[in-house]
C-alpha cells in the first residue's frame, strides 16, 4: 500500500510594523516558534521592514497583475506562493500600520480565497481596533478571516530581551487558529 504523504500548508507571516523599536517582531518569531512545531506548515516569515517595498509605485491597477518593478513581481511571487496567513498587527489610531495597507495595496489577486489569522497587539484593546479596520479591506481583496485571533494588550510588558513572553491562553488561541487555516486553505485551495 502506498503511503500519501500530505501536502504542507505554505503559511506566511507577515510583520505588520516596520517602526524600530517594535515589539512586533518578537511577537511574529513566537508565532514563527509555534507554527513550526505544526509539522503541517512550510513557513515564510515575511518582515515588511525588511521586504522594504516603497510607497504603490505601479503604473497600472494590480488587478491587472502587469507588474513592472522588480519588487512587485517578488512580493507577487512570494504572496502567490502562499495558502494562508497570520497577520501580526499593531493598532495604530483605531487602525492597522500603513506599512500593512501599503503591502496589500500593491497586489490584488495573490491574495484571493485564502484564510488569514490575525495576532494584534497594542494597549488595552490589544490590537483589535486595528483588526476590525481591516475588515474591509480584507472582504475587498477576497481574503476570509478565521480562528480566534490572539489578542495582546499591555504589550510592553510582556517582551524582554527581544523574546514575547506568552500566557498559555495565547498559545492555545494560536494553536486553535492554525489549525482552521490549515483546514481552510485545504477548502480555499479548489476555488483558488
Amino acid at each position: 500500500m502506498a503511503v500519501v504523504e500530505a501536502l504542507m500548508t505554505k503559511l506566511m507571516i507577515v510583520v505588520g510594523s516596520v517602526r524600530p523599536g517594535r515589539v512586533g517582531l518578537p511577537i511574529a518569531k513566537w508565532v514563527e516558534e509555534i507554527a513550526r512545531a505544526n509539522s503541517e506548515f512550510e513557513i515564510d516569515f515575511a518582515d515588511l521592514a525588511e521586504i522594504n517595498l516603497p510607497f504603490m509605485d505601479e503604473p497600472g491597477h494590480p488587478a491587472a497583475r502587469q507588474y513592472t518593478k522588480p519588487h512587485t513581481i517578488a512580493w507577487s511571487e512570494r504572496v502567490d506562493a502562499a495558502d494562508a496567513f497570520i497577520f501580526v498587527t499593531p493598532e495604530y489610531n483605531h487602525s492597522f500600520s500603513p506599512a500593512l495597507k501599503n503591502a496589500m495595496d500593491f497586489l490584488k489577486q495573490e491574495w484571493d480565497n485564502k484564510p488569514i489569522g490575525f495576532v494584534s497587539y497594542g494597549a488595552s484593546a490589544a490590537g483589535t481596533r486595528g483588526v476590525a479596520a481591516l475588515d474591509s479591506v480584507l472582504g475587498f481583496m477576497g481574503m476570509r478571516k478565521v480562528g480566534p485571533s490572539v489578542d495582546i494588550s499591555a504589550v510592553w510588558t510582556r517582551v524582554a530581551d527581544d523574546k514575547f513572553l506568552a500566557e498559555e491562553r495565547e498559545v492555545e488561541t494560536l494553536n486553535a487558529q492554525l489549525a482552521q487555516l490549515k483546514s481552510y486553505s485545504e477548502l480555499f485551495a479548489s476555488v483558488r
